[in-house]
């Protein structure tokens, strides 16, 4: 199995991102593939996790400026681009899209290209990258019972942090041990 997992930003998604893939792998063998910006948590925690990482560059389109909505909507075409590239590239078998602005552009091309989608969200009302591809992918993981109105095929699945958060917890205190070793 090849999974792509798409958005990031902030630890809200990337953390979960991180717990879907570990699972995937864990439990299928799964080959994972990030997808992100530039200016993501992501271009830490992911490589440290030991994934491969690739950027699409896409801008914000909510609680900006119109002189950056238009700025994103004139290089949102170029996003759809390479995220469709990545996309043929790496030939995914599924394509799990977590919020944030790396996740728009790899889900509707995914959706264009027939590639099954699950949109995971962990907010009782969708973030804007999942409202707006909420009636076209082929299901969603979420959080709250509440949260499943929002979209046609929906599961209750909580949020998956438990084994990311504890691997972080234990390289933080490496971190720290090899730090206080060297004073």
């Amino acid at each position: 199995m090849r999974a792509i997992l798409a958005g990031g930003g902030t630890g809200g998604h990337v953390i979960p991102a991180l717990a879907i893939a570990n699972q995937l792998k864990e439990q299928y063998s799964a080959e994972v593939l990030f997808m992100g910006t530039a200016r993501g948590i992501e271009n830490r925690l992911v490589p440290a996790a030991g994934y491969p990482l690739r950027l699409v560059r896409v801008g914000a389109l909510k609680n900006v400026s119109l002189t950056t909505r238009l700025k994103t909507a004139f290089d949102l075409p170029r996003a759809l681009w390479d995220a469709g590239r990545m996309l043929n590239d790496y030939a995914p078998d599924v394509v799990i899209g977590v919020g944030g602005y790396a996740s728009g552009p790899a889900m509707l091309c995914a959706v264009v290209k027939r590639i099954p989608t699950l949109a995971f969200e962990p907010n009782v009302v969708p973030g804007f990258a999942n409202r707006m591809v909420r009636k076209l992918v082929s299901g969603a993981a979420v959080h709250f019972e509440e949260t499943a109105k929002y979209f046609p095929h929906a599961e209750v699945t909580g949020v998956p942090v438990g084994t990311v958060m504890s691997r972080l917890a234990r390289a933080r205190r490496r971190l720290i041990e090899a730090i206080g070793a060297k004073r």
